[in-house]
């Protein structure tokens, strides 16, 4: 009986850690959202959340995470093609593409508010070599938008590519080879073959990164500060509600945000299945 329950001893102190660490977090995060100064397990905090732009966040959040995400896949499908092959220079040309992914956020950030600055950016500058007026990059909701979704795709879009590459080389060439003999032409390779069997590797990808687009937080408060008026995500709004007295408020965003990152989860994984 001893023996049985020893590998439990070892693994008592990550179990511990985990509960500790995870477990009750959430469990006094659900606690707290459902108490108020004065009543205990009411839906107020839930109705106040309305008050402080919740359905806005919310929106903001998903188009933030879907426009950045389509960014990142988008390139990420162009790199990996070209890294599957082998060409010259191209143990370089990976180092130099995987930089990013280790570049901290913060500095991520920053750099990109330099880089679209209003006034002397790097990116009106290349627009005046074009002959093109300069913009003002953070004039809009759809400016500021875009403007985080291109900063959030350079660091993260290496991540995705990397994952996709490992389910490039799964491919057998052969399958290529017959479709071509067949008249399939790159596009026809790429829809029927290409894509049926990254169909695993992408999910992985869109959870990974899904997760952490609904978790995005630094990149808004650095590149157009805590404008409510133009761009509030989820994460704003915890920050917001945290920053003040209304910790209640917080913990109702947050089991918000958890019950709605879960819910389009396991939407994606019954539409696989």
């Amino acid at each position: 009986m001893k023996e049985k329950y020893i590998p439990f001893l070892f693994l008592l102190p990550a179990l511990l850690y985990v509960a500790y660490f995870s477990f009750y977090p959430t469990a006094s995060a659900v606690y707290q959202s459902f108490q108020t100064p004065h009543a205990h397990f009411v839906l107020s905090n839930y109705k106040g959340l309305l008050y402080f732009g919740l359905s806005e966040a919310i929106l903001n959040t998903l188009f933030l995470s879907a426009g950045a995400l389509a960014i990142q896949f988008a390139v990420a499908f162009v790199v990996s093609s070209v890294l599957i092959r082998e060409f010259r220079g191209k143990s370089v040309f990976t180092a130099l593409f995987v930089i990013p992914f280790g570049v901290a956020t913060v500095v991520a950030g920053f750099s990109f508010s330099n880089i679209f600055a209003t006034t002397g950016g790097y990116a009106n500058s290349l627009l005046r070599i074009f002959g093109l007026p300069p913009l003002n990059w953070y004039s809009s909701w759809g400016m500021d938008m875009l403007t985080i979704m291109v900063s959030d795709s350079w660091k993260n879009t290496p991540i995705v590519a990397l994952i996709l590459l490992a389910g490039m080389t799964s491919i057998s060439p052969e399958i290529y080879k017959a479709a071509a003999l067949d008249g399939a032409g790159p596009l026809r390779r790429f829809i029927h073959i290409t894509l049926p069997n990254l169909k695993g590797y992408i999910a992985i990808a869109l959870v990974i990164r899904g997760v952490s687009e609904f978790n995005i937080f630094a990149l808004p408060l650095i590149l157009v500060g805590y404008r409510p008026v133009f761009l509030t995500t989820m994460t704003y709004e915890f920050y917001s509600t945290t920053a003040s007295v209304y910790y209640s408020y917080a913990a109702a965003t947050v089991l918000l945000a958890f019950v709605l990152a879960f819910s389009l989860l396991v939407i994606k994984m019954r539409e696989n299945h």
